[in-house]
């Protein structure tokens, strides 16, 4: 569906993989917790909450019993869109049938929306003050992937969201279309700020913005400090709009106070949109607005 120019999405993601709760103690990891931070969210006035499953230690967890506790969980606190990462799905396995397990929650639980990300890229954090990188990492997503990740959500019934961290991202959404495994209007989510992605500015999220078709909708997923302004941007320019812990922690662009919960960071979005003269979709607003249930 085409943008809704005095509305807007707002997703909050709640946990990602990378961060820990050493850096950042409100970080939410079993389904419990995610629930709890999925209420704060769409208390705050977000639509959708975008979910990674989380080990009892933080690390990612793949299997469909922790998706499924976590969509019982969220489901018995609030009606909030659920969407489910599939990020890394191929990385440290060989085979594709391994890889198709490791999606087999997506075909199971039926979340709302999946992650689909688009392409391969360096991804990296570097650190100036100690001039080496904190993380350094190839993340494949080959066009094999890319189709084997978007038959699970044509059989699970969900919805794609297209993850885009670099230009040529975006246009590789052409052959899976053409094999008919996406069906267009799709939604995309611009991922500015990454190391080894597209640089965070402005005039880079509005150039992505105008390589999408005039029915697909986009939301900006700002990494980090850059995220604020990023988020002002897409509302300016009439995009959708993500915040949340995984993305960034902080409630200033300086990174000096950090959110005690997503909660704060959506409450924060939400008055941003207010400002310039939009207001926050409700669930079944954002359902007819990014197309959910998905038509295959």
């Amino acid at each position: 569906m085409p943008l809704v120019k005095d509305k807007v999405v707002v997703t909050c993601a709640l946990t990602g993989v990378l961060a820990k709760k050493e850096q950042c103690p409100y970080l939410p990891y079993s389904p419990v917790e995610i629930a709890e931070e999925a209420k704060r969210a769409y208390d705050a006035g977000a639509a959708a909450v975008h979910i990674h499953g989380r080990q009892a230690d933080g690390d990612q967890a793949w299997d469909v019993g922790t998706y499924a506790a976590i969509r019982e969980e969220v489901q018995k606190r609030c009606p909030i869109l659920l969407n489910f990462s599939t990020g890394g799905f191929g990385m440290g396995v060989a085979s594709d049938d391994e890889k198709r397990a490791r999606l087999e929650y997506v075909r199971v639980v039926k979340p709302d929306m999946a992650a689909l990300n688009m392409g391969s890229m360096n991804y990296a954090k570097y650190s100036d003050k100690r001039k080496a990188f904190l993380f350094d990492f190839v993340f494949e997503n080959t066009f094999g992937e890319i189709v084997m990740a978007a038959e699970a959500m044509r059989a699970g019934g969900v919805k794609p969201e297209l993850e885009c961290f670099d230009f040529g991202h975006i246009r590789n959404a052409e052959p899976v279309i053409a094999m008919g495994a996406l069906k267009p209007p799709l939604q995309y989510s611009f991922i500015l700020g990454v190391l080894g992605g597209v640089a965070p500015t402005p005039d880079n999220l509005r150039a992505m913005a105008q390589n999408v078709g005039p029915d697909d909708s986009w939301e900006i997923i700002g990494i980090s400090k850059t995220q604020w302004k990023l988020v002002a941007a897409a509302l300016v320019f009439g995009g959708n709009i993500r915040v949340g812990l995984e993305d960034n922690f902080y409630l200033d662009p300086a990174g000096t106070k950090m959110a005690k919960s997503n909660g704060e960071l959506v409450e924060k979005a939400v008055r941003m949109a207010r400002d310039v003269g939009r207001e926050p979709m409700t669930v079944d607003e954002a359902k007819k607005a990014l197309g959910i249930p998905q038509a295959w």
